[in-house]
């Protein structure tokens, strides 16, 4: 005996909406750490005045890049759910 389908909705309730923005914002605070991070990688060797430090931090550049990729997508992630979130009836 086959297994029914999987819904492809759910209840536009109150409780279905809080628990998706407080999935939403934690996400939020998420991609915008990750940017904030890649950035200061990025920008620490032009800023720090010790070479030996300067150089390990640009060594460092490629996680840098993808810490700061990485936070862009999960804002652009938590953007597309906010303007394709469900409304209240």
């Amino acid at each position: 005996m086959p297994l029914p389908p999987a819904p492809t909705h759910r209840l536009n309730n109150a409780v279905n909406r809080a628990s998706d923005r407080k999935a939403d914002n934690e996400l939020l605070i998420k991609g915008g750490l990750c940017a904030l991070i890649g950035i200061c990688v990025l920008l620490s060797p032009y800023i720090l005045k010790s070479p030996a430090l300067r150089d390990t931090i640009a060594q460092a550049a490629a996680a840098g890049w993808f810490a700061l990729v990485l936070g862009c997508a999960f804002v652009a992630l938590f953007a597309r759910r906010r303007w394709t979130a469900p409304r209240e009836h």
